[in-house]
């Protein structure tokens, strides 16, 4: 699906990571931990083409991803659904069509709309089907984003600290709503340094913990 082969990133002549090998199989999970600064955010880019490694190689679903023209892209991008750490919305819209822009834009809106109840009903933002954007609450605001990524049905989902500003509760219920999706045979990975999160997360789904720190990617053992 998703494979990483000698990747490195770089910018301004600075090498922000090197020699980086991962892969994501049909329904793993994993989580990708490290300090600020270390590259998390930029590894995620590559795995949705939103970067070109300036070396080695990203595979997405066997195609080398510095041969993608931009309908290539998009055409792949619909198998990988994106929550982004700060959950940006069109704030006059509601939340019901927010949710459905990426169908919307694809132009499969009446598929959306046969299945947004159901969905809605599975994040819990029933009630807030029709509130604005501005009137969520943070975890809502996660949970739309959630929904949003998912409209889709990607094969993919990876969040970027998409439990950074929740309280645990909330943090715990997004996690639950991530492991479902694996459940389903979705591939998972995200982006945290919330270590009680990766911890918590033992006890409902069989995850692999990766540390990106220094510039290297590395298997995080039980020291976590």
């Amino acid at each position: 699906m998703i494979e990483l082969q000698g990747v490195g990133y770089g910018y301004g002549g600075r090498a922000l990571f090197s020699d980086l090998s991962m892969a994501l199989a049909p329904g793993s999970f994993h989580f990708l931990t490290g300090p600020s600064g270390a590259g998390k955010t930029t590894l995620l880019k590559l795995c949705y083409a939103e970067l070109r490694a300036t070396e080695g190689r990203v595979s997405l679903w066997g195609r080398d991803a510095r041969g993608m023209d931009r309908d290539a892209v998009a055409l792949v991008r619909r198998r990988i659904g994106v929550v982004h750490q700060d959950c940006q919305f069109l704030d006059h819209l509601p939340v019901a069509e927010n949710i459905l822009l990426p169908l919307i834009v694809a132009g499969r809106q009446d598929e959306g709309e046969r299945n947004l109840r159901e969905l809605l009903a599975w994040v819990g933002l029933t009630e807030q089907a029709g509130q604005y954007p501005p009137e969520l609450s943070g975890g809502e605001r996660q949970r739309a984003a959630l929904a949003r990524a998912v409209i889709t049905s990607p094969e993919v989902i990876l969040a970027d600290e998409p439990t950074g500003n929740l309280d645990w509760e909330m943090s715990q219920r997004l996690l639950t709503l991530l492991v479902e999706l694996n459940r389903m045979g979705k591939s998972v990975l995200i982006a945290t340094h919330d270590l009680n999160l990766i911890r918590a997360s033992k006890a409902q789904v069989a995850t692999r913990t990766l540390r990106l720190r220094n510039g290297r990617l590395q298997q995080a053992g039980a020291d976590l």
